[in-house]
């Protein structure tokens, strides 16, 4: 359990409404049961303006009046005033005993001189979510001390549904509290009915399912990219074109190996190896009929068959999907 007896915090990540949270469940750690109205100093600024440090410093430097503690929140650190943050600095390794800084992250980047302050003498609490591996960490870590218990079926529902939309699970789980009761053990029978609408997922998932030739579950992915995703078919046309276009840029005897891929299309090596192995198992001919599919579908996205572009962008998810899909044992068995 993460300590909470800091004079100095900074929370930071990549979802403004993780940060948030992670803010409100700090405060109530630090404030505890004190009155919030007498504890906690909220500063900040019009959006797009630099925040004052002086004013940071003073709030931070005045002792508590009729109460034992203050806080100070600074929402959206990143305005503050690169060249007075020194001063800041300075409070922040000899802070007074009553008073506990809060940065929150946001508004631009939060001058390193104050996060390395921040990191010796304080805390910083990162929630950023942008790898599959750190929504998996997050979720996890959030899971312990959730109010209910979810079994794995649930575990694995919970992960697929709400994919990168990781601000819905605590008011999900706060629903599924007060439906059940607090230390509840939730089934996925028992939490299905809670989840409403699937949440956004990575682009990646899209060409995944279609690298594996699962028409349905392609479809499904597309759906959530185009409903909770908010994207555009255009911007699924480019997603597909640019990963079939990476396979033909590999399509070749002299690459090597995943680093040769990694150099030609300027990617991470882990990428690189996806697009090449994918490339030799497609070959040049079906890459190419995937390349025209895409140019066909771009085409009528922009008026050319007057289909909607949504209906256009399914046609050729599904027909990808069909194209690359590995041939089955007995008909490669029969063509031999």
């Amino acid at each position: 359990m993460t300590t909470r007896d800091r004079s100095s915090y900074l929370v930071k990540g990549d979802d403004a409404s993780l940060v948030a949270q992670e803010v409100r469940t700090l405060l109530d750690d630090v404030v505890g049961d004190r009155d919030h109205a007498l504890v906690v100093e909220e500063l900040g600024g019009a959006a797009g303006d630099e925040l004052d440090v002086g004013a940071v410093v003073d709030a931070c430097l005045t002792p508590p009046f009729l109460i034992d503690r203050r806080v100070i929140v600074v929402r959206e650190a990143g305005r503050l005033v690169t060249a007075d943050v020194p001063r800041l600095v300075d409070v922040v390794r000899e802070p007074l005993p009553t008073t506990v800084l809060i940065l929150v992250g946001g508004g631009g980047v939060v001058p390193a001189q104050l996060v390395k302050a921040i990191k010796e003498v304080g805390q910083i609490i990162d929630v950023t979510t942008g790898k599959a591996g750190e929504r998996k960490a997050w979720l996890h870590d959030h899971l312990r001390g959730a109010p209910v218990k979810l079994d794995a079926g649930a575990i694995d529902l919970l992960t697929r549904h709400v994919g990168e939309d990781l601000g819905r699970v605590e008011g999900l789980l706060g629903a599924v509290s007060a439906a059940y009761g607090v230390g509840a053990r939730i089934s996925a029978d028992d939490l299905a009915p809670y989840l409403g609408e699937a949440g956004n997922v990575p682009r990646y998932e899209l060409t995944d399912a279609i690298d594996k030739g699962e028409p349905g579950l392609a479809l499904v992915v597309l759906h959530r990219l185009l409903d909770a995703g908010g994207l555009a078919p255009m911007q699924i046309m480019a997603t597909l074109h640019g990963h079939f276009a990476n396979m033909l840029a590999l399509d070749g005897d002299d690459i090597a190996g995943e680093r040769d891929a990694a150099a030609v299309l300027g990617t991470a090596p882990f990428v690189a190896k996806k697009a090449l192995e994918q490339s030799r198992r497609l070959g040049r001919a079906k890459i190419g009929e995937a390349i025209n599919l895409i140019a066909a579908a771009d085409l009528d996205v922009r008026g050319m068959s007057g289909l909607d572009p949504e209906i256009v962008v399914e046609i050729l998810v599904a027909r990808l999907a069909r194209q690359t899909r590995p041939a089955r044992a007995g008909k490669v068995a029969a063509r031999r």
